[in-house]
């Protein structure tokens, strides 16, 4: 699974301040969240790929830590980008 740039820099330009803010908390946010969901279709058709589940695991904890860290910080930019991606919370 790999992003392609297209998508890459989209996501960028939408959450992030300019078209290099890819370090930005929105951005990754955004960025692992497209990842989740490509990886969500996968495991509808290989059930037992356990090896990618782990990662899978991995990147939804790597969310869940930087959406409490958006949390924290800015509650308001928060709930937009909850709304936006379609999070629950």
């Amino acid at each position: 699974m790999s992003l392609s740039t297209l998508n890459i820099k989209e996501k960028i330009l939408k959450y992030g301040k300019n078209d290099k803010d890819s370090g930005n908390t929105k951005v990754q946010i955004a960025l692992l969240t497209y990842q989740i969901n490509h990886l969500q279709l996968h495991f509808s058709q290989h059930k037992k790929d356990h090896s990618s589940r782990r990662g899978l695991l991995k990147m939804v904890s790597k969310r869940r830590k930087l959406l409490n860290y958006l949390k924290k910080k800015n509650i308001s930019s928060y709930s937009l980008l909850i709304d936006k991606l379609h999070l629950r919370r």
